[in-house]
């Protein structure tokens, strides 16, 4: 058992009385399936990420997110490591999908995100999951690195809703996402969990072959935010609809944090809900035994220094965000 305190009454000005999921309007209106036809024609000239490999994966072509024409599911469990207003007592009831669509040299989920692990679930099978965990108890629907498949994800979501699903949907990303398929999941998704890892492209091409990440990131936010607005909370404390941010802090990027704080708070919201996180250790690559890796990553080979994550905090404040995301 995981001993959980909740936190206390929110602000009211940003309670969320009588929550609906968003996908319940459109579901009255009849709006769900075609919903779905749009998401996968998407998939037949592939832009679903901002790879934009433009293989038919509709006919189960390939390229740099080996995903086809099903999504690949690795687990789905009741996840109790999240953040405390979507964890609750119960759990966030997080699908890890396989297989992503950046090459981070320090991720620590390398072995699903980086190889084979689990396997293909058609639509049906991810609706079974959805309600599974519904039925565990879990909180919300918690998405963890759909960018790659924000088509399936859709489909997947047309088919639990109609047989019973009543639970947030939690988008939980690296902020690599392409502007067209956040909007496919506009009136479908309550909560928006973008990860913002750096600001300068060359950080994003170095340590995670992407090059175009800082712009991209800040496009896929302001749209996420756009859709939903501020985080907000039912009265039992728990994440409603709304945009919570995390921020990975990195060694020796003091700088690139600032930069991203300061943005959000400027071009984003200062009531912008934000997770400074310090659990960055180094891995895969940046932990591997070889030399040249080791030399190649060694300013990032240590964990935070605890002053470089005060630091992150401080430049927070003074960004003028007052929403920051403490465990209970």
């Amino acid at each position: 058992m995981f001993a959980v305190r909740m936190p206390s009454m929110p602000d009211p000005r940003f309670l969320v009385e009588d929550f609906e999921p968003a996908y319940m309007r459109l579901y009255r209106e009849g709006g769900l399936q075609a919903r779905v036809e749009v998401a996968l024609a998407e998939l037949e000239d592939c832009c679903a990420c901002p790879r934009n490999c433009h293989v038919n994966r509709l006919q189960d072509e390939k390229l740099l997110c080996h995903t086809g024409r099903l999504a690949v599911v690795s687990s789905a469990f009741p996840h109790f490591g999240e953040e405390d207003c979507l964890r609750g007592s119960n759990g966030s009831g997080t699908i890890f999908f396989g297989y992503c669509n950046l090459r981070c040299v320090f991720c620590q989920n390398w072995d699903i995100s980086q190889q084979q692990s689990g396997r293909e679930y058609s639509a049906v099978e991810i609706a079974d999951l959805m309600l599974t965990l519904q039925e565990k108890g879990c909180h919300n629907i918690n998405f963890v690195t759909p960018e790659h498949v924000a088509p399936q994800v859709v489909e997947a979501i047309a088919v639990a809703v109609p047989r019973g699903l009543r639970l947030p949907i939690v988008y939980n990303t690296s902020a690599y996402d392409a502007l067209q398929s956040l909007r496919l999941m506009d009136g479908l998704v309550d909560v928006y969990m973008p990860d913002f890892k750096f600001w300068s492209r060359a950080s994003a091409r170095r340590l995670a072959k992407a090059k175009d990440y800082p712009e991209r990131a800040r496009t896929a936010i302001l749209e996420m935010h756009r859709q939903v607005g501020p985080l907000r909370f039912g009265r039992d404390g728990l994440a409603k609809r709304g945009l919570l941010v995390r921020h990975l802090v990195m060694p020796g990027q003091a700088e690139e944090t600032s930069a991203i704080l300061e943005w959000i708070a400027s071009e984003v919201s200062m009531d912008t809900y934000v997770n400074i996180m310090g659990q960055y250790r180094p891995d895969y690559r940046v932990g591997s035994m070889s030399r040249s890796a080791r030399r190649r990553y060694v300013d990032i080979e240590r964990t935070p220094h605890q002053s470089e994550f005060m630091a992150a905090r401080a430049a927070a404040a003074a960004a003028g965000l007052w929403r920051l995301d403490q465990r209970w």
